[in-house]
């Protein structure tokens, strides 16, 4: 997927600060019995490994919520884009300080390795190169590798007999390396030089024979993207439970050969070799077996700013407390979605909870670390991006952790729409600027930046057809992925205008409004799938003279004669972006009542999404096919939607290690399943979320700036059919706080704002339908459902 490179410029300057104190989740029950349904340690229910192998590129290492320091495991599989492969075919490469989770492209960060060893024949013959130094993991006898891991916690055991442990603060890696029992030369190496991509340059390293000490630090390649960044690192040891002394051996490695007695890279000759160290040989313990607690620091501003940090959130090298605070943090913001767990296997519990987990893994708080940052408001890097994220893993950060979504809140319009529409009366306290916001939000509809390939928009294009031309080629960027960039940027203005109407400024809103309508620019009615002519009417391609051009609507689906991919390529012209046709012709968020009418009402509608769904267009592992299930609902045939949801759970969500259809996308997949879970499915830059069953008897929401909980419970509730078709599921009726709602197939927000109880009627009626009245189906732009 695509992504923000590290150190981007951003467009927005305001202070956001942390006004509101994270409350515990609180449940008000009506008795000590219904108080044990709710769950009181949900980081008991995460499963780190989920989506480890098999491109899933998961990373199940130790972080707290959004750190910028994800210490972990590093693998030399092909797959390693997080650092690590569950598969135990691979070797262990070392244990590095910087991670993403869940991305494509190029592998991202795996900077600064540690590796241990317990029995060189000595110094000058430990092999510190990447290919030499690495070795296999144990397996167990279920054929997994010998690792574990919970939030805040990774351990593992080596075939050389070693065991490693990690944990971590916001900034600071704490490793503890115990060493087999009889080891006289513990030995620790420290990898400046070998990140994920292998491209360091400009390396510097000095180190402390007195005192064990390594700074240093290299300009490395972004991972997605143009643009290197400098990171650095302060290193430091301490024997676990015994004085560990001075290093008894020393010296700076280059490549495979460790050069005893140097500190300093000046004092060897290093060319252009590409990898570069320190090792050491510490006194074992005198007593017992050997642990050497080794503590990093990382900085993106200097090594002496990495020392004083890692002596600020580390100051006595405490491996289970800091372990022990890393877990309290996870389980506060994790046990702010609640659900009762009883006639739930445990593995549902598990798949909830292991996806609401991973969405707080990225973006990362980089606040303090930025060197083009002149601010010491809060900043976040790792964006992977918002295309990807927008969809679900913000509106669920608004469901339960709006303090952190304020402090991220930066870039792209549907983010800043849906803060701003759920959050304005509480904007300025959180530190948010409605100025600011709303400026910025002017600033990327109306001004083309210079690079609009990399942030922001072919703006002048847009204004002037209502499109993206597929043969108008303007500085600043390639011009690919014209349809899927047109649908996108109508959505855009579609939050611009919901901000607008928030702030009162209504030629603005009607404006943008009008605006975000610029989808049907690009519908072509004439336009049918080759193996299903009754299928009538796609989203194309087209000139900037208004004559049409012509991508064939099976194009990157699996029936794609040509087996195209539509990945971010330059040089493809198709005009879509990781999604079919067919499958974008279904994705107009704002106005599907609109889009029913194009395609030639209900019927024809219902018709197209069986056929999506019945011939594998559905695209589980990409963003623009999230919606899709949902979709029956502007149908008024929320059943099927229900049933959709819960198949798409049952065939492609699991919680193996191949548990993801593909990547993770920083919590994108993560956030998607939690919603439909949760029965929940939102509409970004709304006050609304489509609504279905969740797959739990009860579900409860605690947001701690607004300072309420909400409760919905699912009324005749009595399991999940395992294949997700039929059963007692389906919403027959709601009440909110006792009284009837207008709606089975979506709520306001106003419920969750307030805090209320939501019932659902279950039935197993598939034909249930959204209500009688005018207002029972979700809104739409053509039917005035945001006027």
């Amino acid at each position: 997927m695509p992504a923000i490179s590290h150190f981007s410029a951003l467009r927005m300057t305001r202070k956001l600060a942390l006004c509101l104190a994270l409350l515990p989740f609180l449940v008000t029950a009506q008795s000590s019995s219904e108080r044990t349904r709710w769950i009181t340690d949900p980081v008991d229910f995460v499963n780190p490994f989920i989506g480890t192998t098999n491109v899933g590129h998961v990373f199940p290492g130790a972080t707290i919520p959004h750190g910028m320091v994800k210490v972990g495991m590093d693998t030399d599989s092909p797959g390693n884009h997080a650092g690590y492969d569950s598969n135990p075919i691979y070797n262990v490469t070392g244990f590095s300080q910087l991670h993403d989770s869940g991305t494509g492209g190029s592998i991202p960060l795996s900077n600064f390795k540690v590796w241990a060893y317990p029995n060189c024949t000595s110094f000058e013959r430990c092999p510190p190169s990447l290919a030499n130094r690495k070795l296999l993991r144990k397996v167990r006898e279920d054929g997994h590798a010998d690792d574990f891991a919970s939030p805040g916690y990774f351990s593992t055991n080596l075939t050389n007999g070693m065991r490693v442990e990690l944990t971590a603060t916001r900034r600071t890696a704490l490793h503890r390396y115990t060493f087999p029992a009889g080891t006289t030369q513990p030995r620790i190496l420290i990898d400046l030089t070998n990140d994920g991509q292998r491209s360091s340059t400009d390396p510097i390293l000095t180190l402390d024979p007195d005192i064990g000490k390594v700074e240093g630090g290299a300009s490395f390649a972004a991972s997605f993207g143009p643009g290197r960044y400098r990171a650095y690192l302060c290193v430091t040891f301490r024997g676990s439970g015994y004085s560990i002394g001075k290093p008894t051996e020393y010296g700076v490695w280059l490549n495979n050969f460790p050069v005893r007695g140097t500190t300093d890279v000046q004092q060897v000759y290093y060319g252009f070799q590409p990898e570069m160290g320190a090792l050491f040989t510490f006194n074992p313990s005198p007593t017992g077996q050997t642990s050497i607690l080794v503590r990093v620091g990382v900085s993106f501003i200097s090594s002496a700013q990495a020392c004083e940090t890692a002596e600020h959130e580390i100051p006595n090298f405490e491996f289970d407390e800091v372990h022990r605070k890393s877990r309290k943090q996870w389980n506060d913001v994790l046990s702010r979605v609640q659900v009762n767990p009883e006639g739930v296997p445990r593995e549902t519990v598990e798949l909830l909870y292991s996806s609401i987990y991973r969405t707080h893994i990225s973006p990362a708080d980089y606040t303090g670390e930025n060197p083009n940052w002149e601010s010491k408001e809060p900043y976040y890097d790792s964006l992977y991006c918002n295309w990807d994220t927008y969809r679900t893993l913000f509106p669920l950060m608004s469901l339960h952790d709006p303090v952190t979504f304020a402090h991220i809140v930066r870039d792209a319009d549907p983010i800043l729409g849906e803060f701003y529409v759920k959050f304005h009366e509480q904007a300025a306290s959180l530190g948010v600027s409605a100025v600011d916001l709303y400026d910025a939000l002017l600033a990327d509809a109306e001004k083309q930046p210079p690079n609009w390939n990399l942030q922001g928009r072919q703006v002048e294009v847009w204004k002037e057809l209502g499109y993206i031309a597929q043969d108008m080629f303007s500085p600043g960027g390639a011009n690919t992925k014209q349809v899927s960039r047109t649908l996108e940027h109508a959505f855009n203005d579609f939050a611009i205008a919901q901000v607008a109407k928030v702030l009162g400024k209504e030629d603005e809103f009607k404006k943008y409004l009008k605006r975000a309508q610029n989808f049907e620019n690009v519908w072509n009615a004439n336009v049918s799938v080759p193996d299903e002519p009754s299928i009538v009417g796609m989203m194309q391609p087209r000139f900037a003279d208004g004559t049409w051009n012509y991508t064939d609507p099976r194009h990157c689906s699996i029936h794609d004669p040509e087996k195209a991919t539509c990945f971010l390529n330059a040089v493809r012209r198709d005009g879509f972006y990781e999604g079919s046709p067919l499958v974008y012709s279904q994705y107009v968020p704002q106005d599907t009542a609109r889009l029913i009418e194009l395609q030639g009402g209900v019927d024809t509608f219902v018709k197209r999404l069986d056929f999506i769904f019945a011939n594998d267009y559905f695209e589980s592992t990409n963003e623009p096919s999230q919606q899709m299930p949902f979709m029956y609902h502007y149908a008024d045939k929320p059943g099927l939607s229900t049933q959709r949801s819960r198949q798409v759970i049952a065939q492609f969500f699991n919680t193996s290690r191949n548990g993801l259809p593909g990547n993770d996308d920083s919590g994108a997949m993560g956030s998607y399943a939690a919603f439909y879970l949760l029965g929940l499915y939102p509409l970004p830059a709304t006050r609304q979320l489509l609504l279905s069953s969740p797959f739990f008897k009860e579900v409860a929401f605690h947001n701690p700036v607004l300072k309420t909980t909400t409760k919905i419970k699912a009324v005749g509730f009595n399991g999940n059919p395992s294949d997700g078709t039929g059963g007692n599921v389906f919403v027959k009726s709601v009440t909110i706080d006792g009284q009837p709602w207008k709606s089975s197939c979506y709520l306001d927000w106003d419920a969750f704002e307030k805090g209320s109880v939501i019932e659902l009627t279950l039935t197993d009626d598939i034909s249930v339908t959204c209500g009688t009245g005018d207002d029972a189906l979700p809104p739409s732009i053509s039917t005035g459902g945001y006027d």
